[in-house]
């Protein structure tokens, strides 16, 4: 049996490592379940030939992985490698799995009940309800309210991107995509409409961000694509919160004339002095759309399989490619 070890916080490791999942582990390698790296000072791994990694992994170094001369697999339990898989890991040729996907899952699990309720007014409606107590015409003060038709927009065919057109083609929405890395045949494909950058924000009443943070990317949606908005609409982040520019989300929601579901914002969290807290027509999630509570399974599980995988000589279900790193989270 191969050994492998575990690397992660110690509390990461509490709350995603479930039992059956490391059960499946401890089956496939060699391994100390006890035991977890959260750091690699004064850890054995001369016979490490597979690390299991988490949030809080350090960086695998050349340090490190002179001491580790034997490694060549790390199979990480979340999504981006970017914070602990170094230039030397790959000039090493070391094999890298990551649980990107499982993640995405519960993103656009998100992102598609935010659509849905932004499209139907849901926090406008909550809000105004519970100020007043009293019932209205819903219908005469919010006539535009409703997903019957409505337009989505989508920029980034990201693995979250893709789940989202995917969820939403049951629902009688159009859905738009920008993503100028992907064909137009496999933006339709995926249920969407191909169309350019400016399209996406001018037609639809719903906006939602799957691009990565990149050089590229940052502050992408600037004042410009938000005045592209038409009155009412929604921008929904569950990306990064360096895709916008704060400052112009800013004028536009103070103004009533945007509205805005953000589970990421920058900084994160925002100062608590900022207006968009108390903006009635924004809704601040603490970046709770990917993995969390009874989720973080999913992950370990995604773990598990990818280790059993690579024990039986087979390849990952879901590897990370250095090549495509520029282009992903």
């Amino acid at each position: 049996m191969a050994r492998a070890a575990f690397a992660m916080a110690t509390r990461t490791a509490r709350q995603v490592l479930h039992p059956a999942a490391v059960e499946r582990i401890a089956a496939a390698v060699d391994i100390d379940p006890d035991v977890v790296l959260d750091g690699f000072d004064r850890a054995d791994l001369a016979d490490v030939e597979l690390l299991i990694t988490g949030w809080g992994c350090a960086p695998i170094s050349a340090d490190v992985l002179a001491a580790a001369p034997r490694l060549r697999a790390i199979v990480h339990t979340a999504g981006t490698v970017r914070n602990h898989v170094t230039e030397e890991c790959w000039e090493r040729g070391i094999v890298v799995s990551s649980a990107a996907a499982a993640n995405a899952v519960p993103v656009a699990e998100y992102a598609v009940a935010m659509i849905l309720l932004a499209g139907k007014r849901v926090p406008e409606i909550a809000r105004w309800f519970r100020a007043e107590r009293v019932q209205q015409d819903w219908n005469a003060l919010f006539p535009e309210a409703g997903n019957y038709r409505a337009t989505v927009g989508l920029l980034g065919a990201s693995l979250i991107g893709r789940r989202v057109a995917d969820l939403l083609r049951p629902f009688d929405l159009e859905v738009l995509l920008h993503d100028p890395y992907v064909a137009d045949t496999e933006v339709r494909g995926l249920g969407a409409e191909p169309v350019g950058l400016d399209e996406v924000f001018a037609r639809s009443g719903v906006v939602s961000l799957h691009a990565p943070l990149l050089r590229e990317t940052t502050g992408m949606v600037d004042a410009r694509l938000l005045t592209l908005m038409r009155d009412g609409a929604t921008l929904l982040n569950t990306a990064r919160g360096g895709l916008v520019d704060h400052a112009a989300l800013e004028r536009e929601v103070l103004s009533g004339r945007l509205r805005a579901v953000l589970d990421v914002t920058t900084p994160e969290p925002l100062p608590a002095g900022s207006p968009l807290w108390d903006c009635d027509g924004v809704l601040i999630t603490p970046h709770v759309a990917g993995s969390k509570g009874n989720e973080l399974r999913r992950l370990a599980d995604a773990a598990a399989d990818e280790v059993e995988r690579w024990a039986a000589g087979r390849p990952f279900a879901h590897p990370v490619r250095r090549e495509l790193l520029p282009l992903t989270a």
